[in-house]
């Protein structure tokens, strides 16, 4: 008799490329577990998808929608990050490790902007 295993599940080497560069801007972050976190994401992220899917199928898409939305909030654009850092930077308890990420999503936020 055949065994039947889970499909081994990885992210597509293009997307590990895109966290790699990702991380190049926090130098702060440790490599690893910056990539192991990325990677965990990913595949909660791909298993949501998966139950999305049967319950889409199986049962209403309104009930799918609902669950993903619950699980997966939106996340802040790059724009609220860095206006949440600039608040954080103006508390006088913000710890060093604290401030140092504030400064470097501001930094990343304003490079995104058109000269």
């Amino acid at each position: 008799m055949t065994q039947h295993y889970p499909k081994p599940i990885a992210p597509p080497p293009e997307l590990v490329q895109q966290w790699a560069s990702e991380w190049m801007h926090l130098q702060s972050v440790n490599r690893d577990n910056f990539m192991a976190a990325r990677a965990a994401q990913w595949g909660a992220d791909q298993e949501l998808e998966a139950c999305c899917h049967c319950f889409a199928r199986d049962l209403r898409e309104s009930l799918a929608l609902e669950l993903r939305a619950r699980r997966r909030p939106k996340p802040l654009t790059l724009k609220e990050q860095a206006l949440a850092a600039l608040e954080h930077l103006d508390d006088a308890t913000a710890s060093q490790m604290d401030t140092t990420e504030a400064v470097q999503i501001i930094g990343l936020a304003l490079e995104q902007l058109d000269d």
